[in-house]
């Protein structure tokens, strides 16, 4: 949003930076579930995928320092280029943060060290909203000088990527795990018996070494099989239609305050000077209020909620944040500024249940990373959608027209969830598959009896 002002203020028209943000937004659909096919197959430590991906975003920001602010709308070759690196790279930041925890810490401790991630996540933004919205607001009208704070962030990533664990990289693409020690030490933790809770939790299959099966090199799920998963189909469909009407508002609610601060600048010309730190403001209550979600769904996840309330409660906050910009699109910028509020709690929620949902559904398929880029792309399908339509609405009937039709649309994904959905809390690591075959039946012994000893490892 910040390079989008930027340019505007520097002479580019709407189409030509609608054509940059609409490139990185249709290299992120097209790559992302590669990027998480490559992140799950991949021999190279995730870790370097990750730090290259953090370069290469914060060398796309920086960008915008060669882009000629004589107001000629030149340099367009440039910046395409540069938002379509971005949108490759950014493709394979999530997947390999979501690969590298699950790695490390496993399918029981996933949610809260996820919940961790997400939380850092939020403040790290907030913290990045505050600088960027300072620098822009002090070096005024030299406002380019904010993407300095945004770029110096990815750069500093690298240094702590340096100092993540690599962890099991079988486990990191949702295999149980293979690994020796972490069998005896469950063994001795728990006096060689797995309780039939844990069983519910962790067992994805067992086979008799004796069979000749590689345990090293479990097979994975096929692609039709984890891609036409119901449950994953449901999920995509959901997210398609909330960020679809979702996406337009943020854009919608930054133009309005926009009006109403250059409506009441003194300033002929040019962009008011509060616009830039105003954005930042609007993205900071919204990343601040994300923390606090995070916080909130991690507690009741802890206390046994399940997915599919909390997911149902971040769909309802949309609606509501349309409706009440309608109503508030005239009593000013403070009040349009609260509706953040909402969209922090419906999005600090979401971004959390997500990797949530997508670890319950394929934890022992193999494929947790590509189905976690392949809703992602079905997200940002919605969004790309939202952002281009939803300005074409502005444009030919206002900003409460685009307003009113994404309050429709936002009852969609409300609908097909609480319908469709089934709760998917504590099943994680129930093997479909094999219990489709029938193989539970004839291959693994009861659970309630069976000690855990040489002649069985986790496939």
């Amino acid at each position: 949003m910040h390079q989008g002002i930027y340019l505007v203020n520097i002479g580019w028209n709407e189409s030509a930076i609608g054509i940059a943000f609409l490139s990185m937004g249709l290299t992120s659909l097209i790559v992302q579930t590669y990027a998480g096919d490559i992140i799950d197959k991949t021999s190279i430590d995730r870790r370097l995928i990750l730090g290259l991906a953090a370069l290469l975003t914060s060398c796309s920001v920086m960008a915008i320092f060669f882009v000629h602010d004589n107001g000629a709308n030149t340099d367009h070759a440039m910046m395409y280029i540069t938002k379509i690196i971005e949108g490759m790279a950014s493709s394979f930041i999530n997947p390999c943060l979501a690969a590298l925890t699950l790695a490390s810490f496993g399918p029981d401790q996933f949610d809260t060290i996820m919940a961790s991630n997400t939380l850092w996540s939020h403040i790290g933004s907030s913290l990045s909203a505050i600088l960027a919205g300072t620098a822009a607001y002090v070096f005024y009208p030299q406002i380019k000088f904010c993407f300095f704070v945004i770029s110096f962030s990815g750069l500093l990533a690298l240094f702590f990527i340096q100092c993540l664990p690599e962890g099991d990289p079988l486990m990191g693409r949702g295999f149980a795990s293979s690994n020796k020690s972490l069998q005896d030490d469950d063994e001795d933790s728990n006096d060689h018996v797995l309780e039939a809770d844990e069983l519910k939790h962790n067992i994805i299959l067992y086979t008799k070494s004796k069979d000749g099966i590689d345990t090293n090199n479990p097979i994975a799920f096929s692609y039709i099989e984890v891609m036409s998963e119901p449950k994953t189909l449901i999920l995509c469909l959901t997210g398609f239609f909330f960020h679809f009407a979702n996406a337009n508002v943020l854009l919608v609610l930054g133009e309005l305050m926009t009006l109403n601060e250059n409506n009441n600048d003194d300033d002929q010309g040019g962009i008011s000077q509060s616009v830039i730190p105003l954005t930042a403001g609007a993205i900071l209550l919204a990343q601040a209020t994300m923390s606090i979600a995070t916080i909130i769904a991690d507690k009741f996840t802890k206390r046994g909620i399940g997915r599919k309330p909390l997911f149902i409660a971040a769909l309802i906050t949309l609606p509501l944040r349309c409706a009440l910009l309608v109503y508030w699109k005239d009593a000013g910028n403070t009040y349009l500024l609260s509706t953040q509020i909402l969209d922090g709690l419906g999005f600090g929620f979401i971004s959390l249940i997500h990797p949530y949902l997508i670890a319950d559904i394929t934890f022992g398929t193999g494929r947790f990373n590509l189905i976690m880029g392949m809703t992602a792309s079905c997200f940002g399908l919605g969004a790309t959608l939202s952002n281009f339509l939803g300005q074409m609405v502005v444009e030919k009937l206002g900003h409460v027209a685009s307003l009113s039709g994404s309050l429709i649309l936002s009852f969609i994904p409300i609908v097909v969830f609480v319908l469709f959905m089934p709760e998917t809390y504590h099943t994680r690591g129930i093997d479909r598959k094999a219990a489709h075959d029938g193989d539970m039946n004839t291959s693994m012994p009861n659970p309630l009896e069976m000690t855990v000893n040489a002649d069985y490892v986790l496939a």
